[in-house]
């Protein structure tokens, strides 16, 4: 539904989007992910039309973006990161507006707009100027206007900001229900967001991408080991834990736990099962701990892959 091939961005000399490629097709949901600056916000905006690219190809429902932009724009919905209204008009005005622009009129379009409402949320806040409106339900009508020609394709930028908890809560749930049958790519800063509603995550740093995997996968991308958590009765010498082979460090955390830091993906445990009996140490627990996103994040986005 959605593909980018060999894309590049340049702003003068800098390159704000560098060689990246990546698809995402229907039904799925894929988390867009980058430190700020990374070119998240500059690609989403390249496959709205918003903007040109200086090389490489974005197709939408195999509509080329600078070939077909029209086409692409229908199939679209879109909601920036900086969330443009008119916060003069009035939420069900403003959303009547934009099905006009797509081309919805009469009792058709009456019924989507109430539908949106809604679905959104905003049922209490229709008759409100947008303008009136906290942060939070702005980001409701954003998220409502890219919904209001029933696109193939959503294109989120951090649709969650500025939300409470309960209604984080609530756009996932609608995010993962248009997961089914869309083309959702979503950025954001959330972690456990991704963690909650993507299918695969496509990771860039500095214009260049460096991860594009399924989430349960992407611990493997990382040239980092394990870490193991050990707990051992009374207190113990860590020197022989520290010359075991593909220990690279052993320090003693919070509660009396050794963190054993390992090299590699292999499981360590049976060593250290077999160190502790050798040494008469009674061992309390020996756990591997899998690395969390944001640690995979931070390691992918830190390192730049060789070119």
């Amino acid at each position: 539904m959605v593909e980018i091939q060999h894309l590049t961005k340049l702003f003068g000399p800098q390159a704000a989007v560098n060689d990246i490629s990546f698809t995402a097709g229907r039904g799925e949901i894929l988390g867009f992910l980058g430190p700020n600056g990374a070119g998240k916000s500059t690609t989403m905006k390249i496959a709205t039309g918003y903007l040109p690219p200086s090389a490489g190809s974005v197709r939408v429902a195999d509509f080329d973006v600078v070939e077909n932009p029209l086409e692409v724009r229908r199939r679209v919905g879109y909601l920036p990161e900086h969330n443009p209204l008119y916060l003069d008009m009035y939420v069900h005005e403003y959303l009547d507006f934009i099905g006009r622009v797509h081309g919805l009129s009469g009792g058709a379009l009456r019924k989507r707009v109430q539908e949106l409402v809604g679905r959104v949320g905003l049922t209490r806040e229709q008759n409100k100027q947008i303008g009136a409106l906290s942060k939070g339900y702005r980001q409701r009508v954003g998220l409502a206007q890219a919904l209001v020609h029933d696109p193939q394709v959503l294109i989120l930028d951090e649709p969650t900001t500025g939300l409470d908890p309960n209604q984080i809560g609530e756009i996932r749930q609608l995010i993962r229900e248009l997961g089914e049958d869309k083309t959702v790519i979503f950025s954001t800063h959330i972690l456990p967001e991704v963690q909650a509603l993507c299918d695969r995550v496509v990771i860039i740093s500095r214009g260049q991408l460096v991860a594009d995997s399924p989430v349960r996968e992407l611990g493997a991308l990382t040239k980092g080991g394990t870490v193991i958590r050990a707990e051992f009765e009374g207190q113990i010498d860590p020197e022989p834990l520290r010359r075991l082979p593909g220990i690279t460090s052993v320090e003693q955390g919070q509660g009396g736990a050794w963190i054993i830091r390992t090299e590699g993906k292999g499981d360590q445990r049976r060593a250290i099962s077999q160190l502790a009996a050798q040494q008469g140490w009674l061992l309390l627990g020996l756990r591997q701990e899998e690395q969390s996103l944001e640690q995979v994040f931070q390691q992918l986005t830190t390192f730049q892959p060789n070119k």
